[in-house]
């Protein structure tokens, strides 16, 4: 069991003001991850064509790293799409958006990760419509994601985010209704800090169903930068064998460098003593 670091680069002119730590360009990120220590870097990227395939496997491996995933979230920041909307024409756009993203990355053997994309029910969309939009989105991206032998991530957002799954446990019984067997869940411990109520336990009852990690603080920052116990969260890591990346989806605060030296310093004291 070997739990890996990674850490966010963001490629998304829209979403400069978000929780990513590198936001000047993808090989800036990735020589800095380099120089750091990282394993791995997170991409989130504007669309799936806005990569070049072997140009990034170059990249990553003249700095040794690996990619840990790739966000789909440009399509509701970027292009306004969400898998639980009303319009059925607007929902097959979202889909085929993110089976984009699942493509672009499994050609770099890694999994994409579903949060703002998955919406949130209201109007004329109730909870019961949403929930089953939801749930046909995942299993049909959850079996295309199996053709590149790379699961389909769901993340559990908090309650300000979406009011459609919001903890851990929750995810759980989201991912026991699908037909598919090729989806993880994403513990995000900045959202756990808001739904859980203790997060350790949360991470060893359900560590089987665990699939990424965000390892960022109660208040969006670095890890050790915040009121979290660390000490008790890698515990629970380690000991339900978690077996994936502890990736920095953080702000770049005080600055990009800083978020991203303090994620690998709290990441080499729990993880690598």
């Amino acid at each position: 069991m070997t739990i890996r670091s990674a850490v966010t680069v963001c490629i998304v002119d829209e979403a400069r003001q978000g929780p990513f730590v590198f936001h000047d360009g993808l090989e800036d990120g990735c020589r800095q991850a380099a120089e750091l220590g990282f394993d791995a870097v997170e991409i989130f990227a504007p669309s799936a064509d806005a990569l070049d395939i072997e140009a990034t496997r170059a990249l990553l491996s003249s700095h040794g790293l690996e990619c840990a995933a790739v966000g789909t979230g440009a399509g509701m920041v970027k292009h306004g799409l969400s898998l639980t909307i009303a319009d059925e024409s607007q929902r097959a756009q979202a889909c085929n958006f993110v089976r984009s993203i699942i493509e672009m990355g499994g050609r770099l053997g890694a999994p994409a990760i579903i949060g703002s994309m998955q919406g949130r029910y209201g109007g004329e969309v109730s909870r019961e419509q949403a929930m089953a939009f939801l749930r046909s989105a995942l299993d049909e991206l959850g079996e295309y994601a199996s053709e590149f032998d790379v699961p389909l991530i769901y993340e559990p957002l908090n309650r300000y985010e979406t009011n459609l799954v919001n903890t851990i446990s929750a995810g759980v019984e989201l991912l026991e209704s699908l037909t598919t067997d090729h989806v993880k869940l994403l513990a995000d411990i900045f959202h756990m800090n808001i739904e859980e109520t203790d997060i350790a336990a949360a991470l060893r009852e359900h560590a089987g169903y665990i699939g990424h990690i965000h390892y960022v603080d109660s208040n969006r920052r670095a890890a050790g930068l915040g009121h979290l116990d660390f000490a008790a969260i890698a515990a629970a890591m380690i000991e339900s064998e978690y077996d994936g990346y502890a990736s920095a989806e953080a702000f770049p605060l005080p600055d990009a460098h800083a978020a991203a030296l303090a994620t690998i310093d709290s990441f080499r004291h729990h993880f690598r003593k």
